[in-house]
């Protein structure tokens, strides 16, 4: 009721206090954030007269002769000989060989049995010059087999190409060591 002389109360309105913030819950199926990418370190400078393989396994090239049809294999692990075409040539075969093992350590040509068509192999030459090769093909033969194709496998017609050879598969002992042969071929690019 109002009073003679007294105007009727004004209400006063105060602003409602601000919504409390709740945090949302994050969906159950949301994807989840990708994983940080740490890119990989460069691989340290390759030094001359080497091969590097695709996964990284490195071997000093030894340069042998071929005696009695026969490439030398090299003195150790670590070492890989080699033959035939040079490294620019424009045809023939660049034949290198490495142990899968030897005296108990593993050598980086064990990466051959690991090898894929479109991996890349480099070889630096004892002048610097660097080669890079893309694996092509890929062969398995046992080493009975391997006379008989060694002229298609490591002949000087054809196309320049790296190939590189290895033992492997069951050991058998004696002289063969391994019943098998791993032979990697790479085109230049």
């Amino acid at each position: 009721m109002a009073v003679a002389g007294e105007r009727p109360g004004r209400k006063v309105l105060a602003p409602a206090p601000p919504p409390v913030a709740i945090p949302a819950r994050p969906p159950t199926n949301a994807p989840a954030p990708p994983p940080s990418v740490t890119p990989e370190p460069p691989p340290p400078p390759q030094a001359p007269g080497t091969v590097r393989l695709a996964q990284g396994g490195t071997a000093t090239l030894v340069r042998r002769d071929v005696v009695d049809g026969v490439l030398p294999i090299p003195e150790g692990v670590r070492e890989a000989t080699w033959w035939g075409a040079p490294f620019d040539g424009a045809r023939g075969a660049t034949v290198l060989a490495g142990h899968v093992n030897w005296k108990g350590a593993t050598g980086p040509f064990a990466e051959l049995w690991e090898a894929r068509p479109g991996d890349q192999v480099t070889v630096v030459g004892g002048d610097g010059a660097t080669f890079r090769y893309r694996v092509s093909r890929l062969v398995t033969v046992h080493k009975d087999e391997l006379p008989g194709r060694a002229q298609e496998l490591f002949g000087q017609e054809g196309g320049h190409r790296l190939v590189l050879v290895t033992c492997g598969g069951r050991w058998v002992g004696g002289h063969d060591g391994y019943e098998e042969n791993r032979v990697v071929i790479a085109e230049p690019i």
